[in-house]
């Protein structure tokens, strides 16, 4: 019983047609008609574009279309030959309310987790402070001098081991007594936590 490859290569080596000559009069190229010939389906499309393939190229060689059809529906692999009713649909983005109660719970959450990792990045990490007077290295006339900055509202701040009260805005500033052997002014800032951040300033006084 000869199958549908043997079927179209004898025709077409009984009527003298290369493969190339038959891919010019059946517009299919030849290396189709070559997988049909060796039945490699595998490396051919799905079993209806075959079948039309396989109707070309009988009506180019004077085979029975009936018998190339029946032959190829018994030879094509059954795998192949099922066919789905209904084309795959292109899977489409919709928005749904589903979409949108998990889209505001992970906001939520990564709100509530950014906030959580930033204040215990604050509450380890030692607090920010500005010293706006004195500058380093500053020439003081008399015996006082005004110490003033910024820094965060819940820190600590001492100048010289003396605590200053911080307001709100977190400013703080006090005034310190000087002599002409003060040669520096310490200020240190701490955390709830107990992280210190200290900046010194050279003073001369005259």
């Amino acid at each position: 019983m000869r199958t549908i490859g043997q079927i179209i290569k004898t025709a077409r080596i009984e009527k003298r047609f290369s493969l190339k000559k038959l891919e010019e009069v059946t517009k299919i190229k030849s290396t189709f008609i070559e997988s049909i010939e060796k039945e490699n389906w595998q490396v051919l499309p799905s079993f209806t574009t075959v079948l039309g393939f396989v109707k070309s190229v009988s009506a180019a060689l004077g085979i029975d279309e009936k018998v190339a059809v029946a032959t190829l529906k018994r030879d094509y692999p059954p795998n192949k030959i099922s066919i789905n009713p209904k084309p795959d649909a292109v899977t489409r983005f919709s928005w749904s309310p589903k979409l949108t109660f998990i889209l505001g719970i992970s906001l939520v959450i990564l709100s509530i987790l950014g906030y959580l990792t930033f204040q215990y990045i604050r509450f380890i990490s030692p607090p920010p402070v500005t010293v706006e007077s004195p500058i380093d290295g500053q020439v003081v006339t008399g015996n006082s001098l005004m110490v003033f900055g910024t820094t965060e509202p819940d820190a600590k701040i001492t100048v010289d081991n003396q605590p200053v009260l911080v307001d709100d805005d977190g400013k703080f500033s006090t005034t310190i007594g000087v002599t002409p052997e003060t040669s520096q002014i310490v200020i240190v800032a701490s955390s709830r936590s107990g992280k210190e951040r200290t900046i010194s300033r050279k003073i001369t006084v005259q």
